[in-house]
């Protein structure tokens, strides 16, 4: 007799696991939820985000790439809800908007209870963090497409602002200066290349120069910058680039003007020794280190010369990085990385 279970999905564990789910995600709510967990789909009331003349919602979707791979082989699943939520968030905070709700998606060989409720529970505080909902999400098991232990999540976010407020502050103009927000670690990009350079061999292993093993470095939770974008706003910056996949290059010419460029002094900060490490142990490239990974920067605001130091005491930790300067040549890069040494 052919049955479900036997075939790998176990649905009254899933009905288990959906009550357990629901009682994390009921501390996220806000005014504006309109729908409990189990409705086909969730309801959000745009009004109970206040108020606005010409509301414009600004949606994001990402995953957290081969990280979880880390995560699985060391049974440690709390800290990419954080790594999921705030990738996301960023990527519409630095349009200046604010977080209404999230969503989840989490596909997984088998749904474990507890690895479930690991990971929407690190969402879940993650959106409360932010002051975001948690409005609804998918798990999926599909045994014959994850093998045993194996898993993926994504997530998907909508939030907020007026259109008065976009671009309020002005385009880029050269003499602008850049201001850069040290990274926690990774966040979620380069696990590919991080993987096959610091093999899972040595996870476990403690590494002085990092103060920590290898596999906690590694899974350093991806940091949130909403407050931080927030108050550099309100200290004139003009446009902000979150570094994530394509590192410097392919973020910061992003928000430039096509005949502007960003000269990056690259010994403003130190480089993380867990990056260090990666290009050690790979012998990896400076330039492509930059393209891979942040490499200890994981925002990167531009404002106005004369804000800098409202901005700078506006924003602990917030270091000058570079500065806006004409392109020149229409084929000249418009991200330049000085001081590399190869």
């Amino acid at each position: 007799m052919a049955t479900y279970a036997g075939v790998g999905i176990h649905l009254d564990d899933a009905k288990r696991t959906k009550a357990r789910v629901g009682e994390l995600v009921a501390r996220t709510r806000g005014t504006g939820v309109l729908a409990d967990v189990g409705a086909f789909g969730g309801m959000f009331r745009l009004g109970a985000a206040g108020a606005f003349r010409d509301p414009v919602l600004v949606a994001s979707t990402d995953g957290i790439g081969t990280k979880v791979k880390i995560a699985a082989a060391l049974g440690r699943y709390d800290s990419l809800g954080a790594d999921i939520v705030n990738h996301c968030l960023n990527d519409i905070a630095v349009q200046g908007a604010r977080p209404l709700f999230f969503l989840d998606y989490l596909a997984l060989h088998r749904a474990d209870a507890e690895v479930v409720a690991a990971l929407v529970g690190g969402i879940a505080a993650a959106c409360e963090a932010a002051g975001c909902s948690l409005l609804g999400g998918e798990t999926a098991e599909m045994p014959d497409v994850y093998p045993p232990g194996e898993f993926d999540v994504a997530g998907f976010i909508v939030g907020v602002l007026d259109r008065s407020e976009i671009g309020a502050n002005g385009q880029p103009q050269a003499g602008d200066v850049l201001l850069g927000l040290p990274s926690h670690g990774l966040h979620t990009n380069g696990y590919s290349l991080a993987r096959r350079v610091l093999p899972s061999a040595i996870w476990d292993t403690f590494d002085a120069e990092l103060g920590m093993t290898v596999g906690d470095a590694l899974l350093a939770p991806h940091r949130s910058y909403l407050r931080e974008i927030q108050a550099l706003i309100g200290a004139g910056a003009r446009a902000f680039a979150h570094i994530t996949g394509g590192g410097h290059m392919d973020n910061i010419d992003r928000i430039l003007p096509s005949d502007l460029a960003a000269d990056i002094d690259t010994g403003a900060w130190d480089v993380p020794a867990i990056f260090r490490g990666i290009a050690a142990a790979g012998a990896t490239p400076a330039l492509e280190m930059y393209r891979v990974f942040n490499m200890g920067i994981g925002l990167v605001a531009i404002l106005p010369a004369d804000r800098v130091n409202e901005a700078l005491a506006a924003v602990a930790g917030a270091i000058v990085i570079g500065e806006v300067v004409p392109r020149g040549e229409e084929d000249a890069p418009q991200v330049r990385l000085l001081g590399l040494g190869g």
